[in-house]
């Protein structure tokens, strides 16, 4: 009796396993189309600690030499900023939904005053502390705010700000802090938990003229705000903005420089003389010669130029500007612009071809950018430096009522609301835009309130202006028709009822009664 197959090929040392298919993602696949295709299982801070020095350094070098790169810069500075800043509303209650004005005010009057002395160095309001730091994060990717407080400040407020340049973080400092056994990455101590703990930075910057130093300085975490965007797990430096396009705008820069110079060059050289070797050479006219012993040359419409013997001329024919520079550049650009989540048509001041509908897409889906922007610089940012400012601003009774009393430092928790405005933008079609979020107001879908901060304003600081404007159009005689008071039309009389009608009401009314 023969033995089944598959104990025959066992025995054999056939395999009976089939081939079978693997379910692979295409992009992981290792072939000729992808050998090319280089990638590493790096850490962020590993990819960082080799490559974030040379890349703020060629970020600088783009914002100050490319224009693209400058517009770019001015676009976050506008857009985050803006020309009145970020503005700090006090919402202190003593209850429930009851404001206190007299808090609130004093607060907000006292805040106007430090942002004008909050700088430690007394060059910068906070306006241009905030513009100058989301300025460099294109290039730098992070800033660095030391918190002064006491007399060092120097002002009533005992609390001040100083802006370090982020050069100064020693990014070759990595290993292990002696005094606290804490990890150092790239000047950056951190916990266990991957906390920052204190940043090591130089006493002075490593470049700065005559006076350079490499000696470190360690400032603890509760004395500094190192502000970053977190695009990783675990990472501990900031990410330069224009990464992603630098080296397109680079080659780009390049490649627009050549074309203009080689524009200039065949403006400037219509041809060559060039010498027959056959022929017996003559001598090239020269002509008169002006005082400085450069030649007069003359010319008018239909004369031409005799060559001496043994000369030929060539004309040259220069291909720029040509025809494809544009549409190259553009494609160039578009891909830059989509790396930095910015319009082609706001980054490159290019309106050509745009309709209504595609700018209005454009604009809105940018705004949402620079609105998300807005929030992760004032929470990073501007509530820390709030809560540090009411604190000591408290203790130094540097806020005031107008009775002249200060505030208790004891109620700081009670003090402690309060909300950032950040700029807002004009509607992009202004009348249907304003109708529709009137209309929303009026379907009881959008609060008030919810409308007044979506343009950036204060709502109850909008009443209390426009109470101001009526009580003065009152006082001088004018009337405002926006806020007229509109007089109810009269009941229309109703219309004389005829002999046959009243005939009708006299039967439904006995039948009624009956």
């Amino acid at each position: 009796m023969r033995a089944p197959a598959f104990l025959r090929n066992l025995f054999r040392g056939k395999s009976i396993a089939k081939k079978t298919q693997v379910r692979r993602f295409q992009a992981a696949r290792i072939d000729r189309l992808s050998a090319d295709w280089i990638a590493t299982y790096s850490s962020i801070n590993e990819e960082l600690r080799g490559d974030l020095d040379r890349l703020r350094a060629r970020g600088r070098e783009l914002r100050n030499n490319n224009d693209y790169a400058r517009k770019f810069c001015g676009m976050v500075e506008t857009n985050m900023v803006g020309p009145a800043g970020f503005v700090m509303q006090a919402r202190v209650e003593n209850a429930p939904g009851k404001a206190d004005k007299l808090a609130n005010d004093a607060i907000e009057a006292a805040f106007v005053r430090w942002q004008s002395v909050c700088d430690v160095t007394g060059r910068q309001s906070l306006r241009d502390m905030c513009e100058t730091l989301v300025g460099g994060l294109p290039s730098d990717g992070e800033f660095l705010v030391r918190l002064v407080r006491g007399p060092d400040a120097r002002n009533e407020f005992n609390f001040a700000l100083q802006l370090i340049d982020v050069d100064r973080i020693d990014t070759t400092f990595n290993g292990i802090e002696h005094s606290t056994g804490n990890t150092v990455i790239m000047g950056v101590e951190v916990d266990a938990y991957r906390r920052t703990v204190a940043v090591h930075i130089f006493e002075a910057h490593p470049n700065d003229g005559p006076r350079t130093s490499r000696q470190r300085v360690r400032l603890a975490a509760e004395d500094i705000i190192h502000g970053f965007k977190v695009e990783r797990a675990e990472q501990v430096r900031g990410i330069p903005w224009m990464a992603p396009g630098m080296l397109s705008l680079h080659h780009l820069g390049g490649f627009m420089l050549a074309a203009v110079l080689a524009a200039e060059h065949g403006a400037n050289h219509f041809g060559f003389f060039t010498q027959n070797q056959d022929a017996a050479p003559g001598t090239l006219p020269i002509g008169q010669r002006d005082d400085g012993g450069d030649a007069i040359t003359t010319s008018q419409p239909g004369i031409y130029d005799t060559l001496p013997p043994g000369y030929d001329f060539k004309p040259h024919e220069s291909k720029y500007p040509n025809e494809v520079f544009g549409p190259f550049v553009k494609t160039a650009l578009q891909r830059v612009a989509s790396g930095w989540r910015v319009s082609y048509h706001a980054l490159a001041n290019d309106l050509e071809g745009v309709n209504f509908s595609s700018i209005r897409s454009g604009t809105l889906d940018e705004r949402d950018r620079w609105s998300s922007d807005q929030q992760w610089f004032i929470d990073i940012l501007l509530k820390r430096v709030r809560a540090e400012w009411m604190v000591m601003s408290l203790l130094s009774n540097a806020i005031t009522m107008p009775n002249g009393s200060p505030l208790p430092a004891a109620k700081v928790a009670k003090f402690a609301p309060h909300d950032w405005l950040g700029r807002r933008w004009e509607w992009v079609d202004p009348l249907k835009d304003m109708n529709a979020r009137i209309a929303g107001v009026g379907a009881g879908l959008v609060a008030p309130q919810d409308l007044s901060a979506q343009m950036g304003r204060d709502f109850y600081d909008t009443m209390v202006k426009i109470k101001e404007a009526q009580d003065l159009a009152q006082q001088l005689g004018i009337v405002l028709p926006a806020y007229a008071t509109k007089v109810a039309a009269p009941a229309p009389k109703p219309a004389p009822k005829g002999r046959l009608a009243e005939v009708e009401e006299e039967d439904e009314e006995e039948e009624a009664a009956t």
